[in-house]
């Protein structure tokens, strides 16, 4: 430490530790070397222990250990389940002997613990081995890092972004398109509740024919009749103008309603609805829905069955209830299909009864016959054979038949048809009830998705609150340990600030309401869901939205950059502020992939965005993730060396070797090894710069 006049101290290199405040004008945002950690890989960069020992010998302070592996482990997809307790033991004490904080970093290929598959299901199945593979890192991270982050991949499901919440309304209304008439494109996926399979993807640019249902309104008798004013039906229901009636006039409810006839074109009325008359029906549906729940709510499942808002049965408030547009659509499909298999029901089937009533009479008949068959002679026999030929129509009688022997080949035909029958009418019953319980199970997947997310990350947070637990009773206990929830790719669910938001509000209320059911108290229980639920800003993944942003036409491309640049500042600004953000990955990329450049490397305001942490009191990790310098420059550990430059921590090598380094000239001074195997921080004595030779931890003469 050097002491000047102003009464602070100078850091000498920065001194491997926090930065003291700088004049302005450096643009220093308070990050020192010792604030800034990379990543690694396990399997990748580093194999085995011995590989994360060596990479601290390069000189960082902070580490996250990451896996690419899920499942079971394979050569350069590690998992944590190939690391032993020996293993965990040796990590865990090299690390604390060399002052170094790990972070943990899950499975890299699990992207949110909704359970979807790549066909758009989610299953039970696949959300457990999610969930699993999380757990399996938060206790390697108690064991090694003993506390912090445990990184966890977003990316729930897929969604437009034209359609999205945040993109509909406020200040940044409207800014981003996947691409050219997303709008009017989009499609959503919807789900049966009771299993999560995907029924079927709703179409925004996709108009569905369905059945113009019977209303009372201008043209039709009753409006006639009633003069167009309001008037009470048979049952005593007020019927008013749009309200749906039978070919009577009763009034109908929603779930009942019949389709119109038109008299002139004798056939029933089709009409095509678009998106925007679904977004009408769900609204129509959602107030019956709250109409009958407010009618209904606490009654038996077999009441609730008869309408298609079963799902709604166990809702706590109105609140709750709501029905979106592409559920509507699929709903108005279902019900088509249900009217066109009970149609053909009532086709095959209508007449059964009728057969039945035959076969009983035919049966009387044959007994008669029977009775006075027996008292007849052989002769008597045929003249009656003769007799019922005539009687069955036959002019010229190929084969003589006794009355009988006719019955008998008439029962036979009748009993025939009526298999046919009921075969084909019951199958068709069955589809369209089969077709109704759908109805009744139909479920956005953004809203299913998100429920069994919510669930999913709540039980990771417990995972982390106990193992936290069990640390700090046994004296172990660096910081809580708590997962952090990484903001993904734009193309899914989570990428965006707002949705990361929602994720972690969504999740903690979850983790909260299974604290309460334990016996925590509303309080105890929110503050231990906040402390072991957090985000991870990948400042590299929120520029990737810069391929989706619409400009402003009128602007320049500098101008548009700012202006994305802004709203960027602005949604970090927004999640540091309410505490979520735990863990930064601090990542460059020109906007298009995920390259990982250092950061300065590509056109993130990466200043920005730490000024704002540090301005919200921000003091968790902050790490590095190598990627393009791995491949472009010498090795990951550049990528290192360049963040610290661009916070104002220039670190040079002189040389190679393990030998110290006595002198130097500037014009050795490269970004190569320092020649040294001792962490900086730990480097004395002869690395130590003399009293009388100011030296850089490098080597470097200060001049």
């Amino acid at each position: 430490m050097v002491e000047f006049g102003t009464g602070y101290y100078m850091p000498m290199d920065r001194e491997y530790g926090h930065s003291t405040p700088a004049d302005n004008s450096t643009g220093d945002v308070g990050l020192g070397i010792k604030d800034i950690g990379m990543s690694v890989p396990l399997g990748i960069a580093a194999s085995n222990v011995q590989g994360v020992d060596a990479k601290m010998r390069t000189g960082a302070r902070a580490f996250e250990l990451g896996f690419a592996g899920a499942g079971r482990s394979q050569r350069g997809a590690q998992t944590p389940g190939v690391y032993g307790k020996l293993q965990r033991q040796a990590m865990e004490e090299i690390g604390r002997l060399n002052q170094v904080d790990f972070t943990t970093h899950s499975a890299y290929s699990v992207y949110g613990l909704a359970g979807m598959d790549q066909q758009g299901n989610f299953s039970k199945q696949n959300k457990k081995f999610a969930v699993d593979e999380i757990k399996r890192a938060i206790d390697f991270a108690a064991d090694v890092a003993r506390g912090g982050s445990v990184v966890v991949h977003t990316g729930e499901f897929q969604r437009p972004l034209s359609d999205s919440e945040w993109n509909q309304e406020g200040k940044w209304k409207g800014k981003f398109k996947m691409f050219e008439g997303e709008e009017d494109r989009a499609t959503f996926r919807v789900v049966d509740d009771r299993t999560g399979g995907l029924i079927q993807e709703a179409r925004k640019n996709r108009d569905v024919a369905r059945p113009v249902w019977n209303k009372y309104e201008e043209g039709t008798p009753e409006w006639d009749e009633h003069g167009g004013r309001d008037y009470v039906d048979e049952d005593g229901n007020k019927v008013r103008k749009g309200e749906y009636v039978d070919y009577f006039g009763k009034k109908l409810d929603m779930a009942h309603r019949v389709p119109k006839f038109d008299k002139n074109r004798d056939r029933f009325e089709i009409e095509y609805l678009t998106w925007e008359d679904f977004r009408s029906e769900a609204n129509e549906m959602a107030g019956e829905a709250k109409k009958f729940w407010r009618k209904n709510k606490g009654a038996s499942e077999k009441v609730w069955r008869e309408t298609p808002w079963f799902k709604f049965r166990n809702a706590g408030s109105e609140e709750e209830i709501n029905i979106r547009p592409e559920e509507a659509y699929i709903i108005a499909t279902l019900q088509t299909n249900a009217a066109h298999s009970r149609g053909w029901a009532i086709a095959y089937g209508g007449n059964f009864d009728e057969d039945v009533q035959k076969v009983k009479k035919l049966r009387e008949a044959k007994k008669y016959y029977e009775q006075m068959q027996g008292a007849l002679t052989d002769d008597e026999k045929e003249g009656l054979k003769m007799k019922a030929e005539q009687l069955a129509g036959g002019l010229v009688p190929t084969e003589s038949k006794l009355p009988t022997e006719l019955i008998d080949t008439q029962i036979t035909a009748i009993q025939r048809h009526m298999e046919q029958a009921q075969e084909a009418s019951s199958s068709q019953w069955a589809q369209a009830e089969e077709a109704m319980e759908t109805a009744r199970h139909v479920m956005s997947a953004e809203e299913y998705a998100l429920a069994e997310s919510y669930d999913s990350y709540a039980q990771a947070g417990m995972t982390a609150m106990m193992q936290s637990d069990r640390l700090e009773k046994e004296g172990k206990l660096k910081k809580p340990l708590f997962i952090s929830m990484e903001n993904i790719f734009p193309e899914n669910y989570g990428a965006h600030p707002d949705e990361l938001n929602n994720l972690i509000e969504g999740s903690r209320k979850s983790m909260a309401k299974m604290l309460t059911q334990k016996g925590y108290s509303e309080s105890e229980a929110s503050k231990e869901a906040s402390e072991h639920i957090k985000a991870t800003l990948d400042t590299g993944h929120l520029n990737l939205w810069r391929k989706y942003w619409q400009g402003d036409t009128n602007k320049s491309i500098e101008e548009n950059d700012k202006d994305f640049d802004n709203w960027m500042v602005e949604k970090v600004e927004m999640l540091a502020k309410k505490g979520m953000i735990g863990n930064v990955h601090a990542v460059d990329n020109y906007g298009y992939q995920d390259d990982h450049l250092s950061p300065g490397e590509g056109n993130a305001p990466m200043k920005r965005f730490m000024e704002v942490l540090k301005k919200h009191g921000y003091k968790d990790a902050i790490t590095v993730e190598p990627g393009a310098d791995a491949s472009t420059d010498l090795s990951d550990f550049h990528g290192l060396m360049k963040t610290w430059r661009l916070f104002g921590s220039s670190i040079y090598g002189i040389g190679a070797g393990a030998a110290p380094v006595k002198s130097g000239r500037w014009g050795d001074v490269q970004q190569d090894y320092f020649g040294k195997v001792e962490p900086p921080y730990f480097v004395f004595g002869q690395y130590s710069p003399a009293m009388e030779e100011w030296r850089m931890w490098s080597g470097v003469p200060l001049e």
